[in-house]
């Protein structure tokens, strides 16, 4: 076989660093992109993160200003221990041009601050002809003006006091709640370490898992402790609070409950004997077979279920030890602005970056001998800085592109939501459908009928008789309408939702308004029929 050469020209795609970064960076949450950021910090010291304030007042130089070149409007001011600063040149220009900096508000701002300064007289004046006036009288019963002056200095001089901080809850087991009421009882070593046992078999329901047979086979034969005494201390485990601990099963959890209740309660005896015998029967809402078993009519049968109702089936919920809070932040406000509908970036949640200066002055004065380490950091605290803002970049397009397809949403509500795929923003945009699917995920819109997730917006649609279509938002916004609406005696079946909205012009399959039903936790008819 012939050995040659040949030159061909093709093309490939190449992910570079910076666009995988961009990318990563992208489909992160706001919580995500924060400690993404506190790593890179740690590992780049060319790149800070500043707050707000810190951040105007420290900035060197606006991107405009930057651009044109202009260096007086830094001005040649010199800092606290007298060192002058030094201009920002070519270098790290790109990275302070992303910053949305205008030192234009910063001088009016400090125009006016001066304003104020130069007036204190006219202020006084004011305020002695104010304290002139016969206001003075109206606030007798509060006090008088100096009381208010006195009250006010001894509480702005008092740090404890005007300490506002948000201060954590300090939340209690169940374990701990338990514990405090065993040590008000004269019990033995013995029966306080039983009742212990015991206690820590109960599960964060409040429910006793295991049997009492098994607990006693599994502990050792040299303790010899015997049924009767494990008996003994669930009795005292099921009279503590909250009532219905240590229960086998959601029947026995009802009981205990209803136990603790005074007897002359209305309905009680009727509740008590359909949870110990017909609750399986409640549970199928056979209502007719419960009047016919317990003898009773109507009202009884209601009050007695609601007095079921008012039991808690989980115990120990109050008590269980919950996992780290989800937090959702928000990254697009949507407000209505002259009749039309605007996204706009939350500015709390847009991280503030900026070369570090001191590193930048000495990459600029020894750019020829510099370290190729702090090169390469300030070229990646650089490419930070410009993806970071092409992320909310990107996120604000895709929000305001939703908006504007939804604008009967935020009119009319759900039952107004029309059909969108992630393929209409993508060529409305120019972008890639994955790109979409990234920038919708996990995050976060803030709008006047609550918070929604982009891809809330996005959703299947189904065919009406006029050939349009219906989104499948606004077909569970009508199940839900018409489930609300219904006859509680009669509640309507999945067919009789088919028909409704196969009067409406909207064609549904049987499958699809269980699917949908489903999807809402709502129940099938036989289990929403209530007396």
């Amino acid at each position: 076989m012939k050995q040659n050469l040949q030159l061909r020209i093709s093309q490939n795609l190449a992910l570079t660093p910076q666009l995988q970064q961009s990318i990563r960076l992208l489909q992160l949450s706001s919580l995500e992109l924060n400690q993404e950021l506190d790593t890179i910090l740690q590992d780049n010291p060319l790149l800070e993160l500043v707050d707000g304030e810190d951040f105007d007042d420290d900035a060197p130089a606006s991107a405009t200003d930057t651009e044109n070149g202009t260096a007086e409007a830094s001005g040649d001011t010199t800092d606290a221990d007298g060192a002058q600063s030094t201009e920002i040149d070519d270098f790290e220009n790109d990275a302070f041009s992303n910053l949305d900096y205008k030192d234009q508000d910063y001088q009016e701002i400090a125009s006016t601050s001066s304003q104020v300064d130069e007036t204190p007289q006219e202020i006084t004046s004011v305020k002695e002809d104010f304290s002139a006036t016969d206001f003075d009288d109206d606030y007798d019963e509060y006090g008088s003006a100096s009381n208010w002056d006195e009250g006010s200095r001894q509480n702005n001089s008092d740090d404890d006091d005007n300490d506002f901080s948000r201060q954590e809850l300090v939340s209690v087991s169940l374990r701990e709640h338990l514990i405090s009421q065993l040590k008000l009882m004269p019990l033995s070593d013995r029966d306080q370490t039983l009742v212990l046992l015991l206690i820590d078999s109960i599960n964060e329901n409040g429910y006793l898992e295991e049997s009492l047979e098994d607990i006693t086979e599994s502990l050792p034969l040299e303790l010899e402790v015997d049924l009767l005494e494990l008996q003994t201390a669930l009795k005292l485990i099921q009279h503590l609070d909250p009532p219905g601990l240590g229960a086998n099963n959601l029947q026995e959890c009802i009981l205990l409950q209803l136990n603790v209740l005074p007897k002359e309660t209305e309905f009680l005896d009727c509740a008590k004997s359909i949870v110990s015998q017909h609750l399986a029967v409640l549970a199928n809402k056979d209502f007719a077979k419960l009047r016919k078993f317990l003898n009773c009519d109507d009202a009884a049968l209601k009050g007695a279920q609601n007095l079921i109702k008012q039991q808690n089936p989980r115990p120990a919920s109050d008590y269980a030890q919950l996992s780290a809070d989800h937090y959702i932040q928000h990254e697009v406000i949507v407000k209505k602005v002259k009749g039309i509908w605007i996204a706009t970036l939350n500015d709390g949640v847009i991280p503030k970056l900026r070369i570090n200066q001191v590193y930048a002055d000495i990459l600029k004065r020894n750019r020829e001998n510099s370290n190729q380490y702090l090169q390469t950091q300030m070229q990646e605290a650089k490419w930070m800085i410009k993806n970071i803002q092409q992320r909310f970049t990107t996120i604000l397009r895709v929000s305001q592109a939703i908006v504007d397809r939804q604008r009967n949403f935020f009119e009319h509500g759900e039952i107004a939501m029309r059909p969108l795929v992630l393929r209409e923003i993508a060529e409305e945009l120019e972008l890639h459908e994955s790109t979409i699917s990234r920038v919708t995920t996990h995050k976060y819109m803030l709008t006047p009928r609550g918070v929604f997730e982009l891809k809330y917006f996005f959703g299947s649609h189904v065919a009406t008789d006029a050939g349009g279509e219906c989104s499948a938002t606004a077909i569970r916004a009508l199940i839900k309408q018409m489930v609300a609406e219904e006859n509680i005696k009669k509640p309507l079946s999945d067919n009789q939702f088919s028909e409704i909205l196969a009067k409406q012009g909207i064609v549904v399959a049987r499958r699809t308004i269980a699917k949908y039903r489903e999807s809402l936790n709502i129940p099938p008819a036989n289990l929403r029929k209530t007396l």
